[in-house]
């Protein structure tokens, strides 16, 4: 089984997944999307944060947005990231890679009543 990824880039590549190496990481494919979807919930937190990081320096410039290159360089720094992969291909390529560590909580003990 596998999945088909479109990328958001220019070059809209399409890249396959392949869904059964994903199951085989973690032994069930439901647990490998449920850590897949954590880890790019973290990553998209870590952009948005670095986005917004970047995007304070314009604040308090009032005047000077009204200037075409001021208006430019906000721009470019907008545009930088609306072109990075989405946070979904970097969590699966890094899962891929085997940079993505998870833990299983302790299994549930049946309780005696």
């Amino acid at each position: 089984m596998s999945l088909i990824l479109e990328s958001n880039s220019t070059d809209m590549a399409i890249k396959t997944v392949d869904m059964d190496r994903l199951a085989a990481m973690t032994g069930n494919l439901f647990e490998s999307v449920a850590i897949l979807s954590k880890r790019s919930r973290q990553i998209s937190t870590n952009i948005k944060t670095e986005l917004d990081d970047k995007l304070s320096y314009f604040e308090g410039f009032e005047q000077e947005l009204e200037d075409p290159r001021f208006q430019e360089e906000q721009a470019k720094v907008s545009i930088e990231y609306e072109l990075k992969p989405e946070p979904t291909e970097y969590a699966i390529d890094e899962m891929v890679a085997g940079n993505t560590f998870f833990r299983r909580s302790k299994p549930e003990t049946d309780a005696l009543y």
